[in-house]
């Protein structure tokens, strides 16, 4: 065998055996993950379109980065005083937002919907937070896709 199939052959037969032995691995993905926006415009009046909306978040969540953010009729959903709403075989909305907050999924309500409904943040449910749209885009690094409910 000449020199250079011996190196070769030598070169592979090492490379092989740092694979085999886990030296080395696959490089990690940097591609950032994309994100889902949802927006929960709705309240007590559709608990459907507010329970899916929630169960989507944590279906998406398992691959994407998630932001939900709640205005208009859907601020009420995220008050400390807010009734549990329940549809069909989706988990109430409480359980539902505490696992959200839980997996560190940022939960927001407009602050000008607030006012308009004649609360402050102190009236949010603990985890909730008051939206500013650097929050809108700080969330994910990747494409944003939104849902509306």
């Amino acid at each position: 065998m000449s020199s250079g199939k011996s190196l070769r052959y030598l070169m592979m037969t090492v490379l092989l055996a740092l694979i085999a032995s886990g030296q080395i691995v696959q490089a990690e993905d940097k591609t950032p993950r994309d994100g889902v926006f949802l927006h929960i415009s709705h309240g007590a009046d559709d608990p459907q379109r507010v329970l899916m909306a929630l169960n989507m978040a944590e279906l998406m969540a398992e691959s994407r980065d998630v932001l939900v953010y709640f205005d208009i009729k859907g601020i009420e959903v995220v008050l400390k005083d807010a009734p549990d709403l329940t549809y069909s075989h989706f988990p109430a909305s409480k359980a539902q937002l505490d696992r959200l907050i839980g997996m560190g999924i940022g939960v927001y309500a407009c602050p000008g919907c607030l006012k308009a409904a004649g609360k402050t943040p102190a009236d949010l449910m603990p985890g909730v937070k008051t939206a500013d749209k650097d929050a809108f885009f700080a969330f994910t690094e990747g494409r944003i896709l939104t849902l509306d409910y």
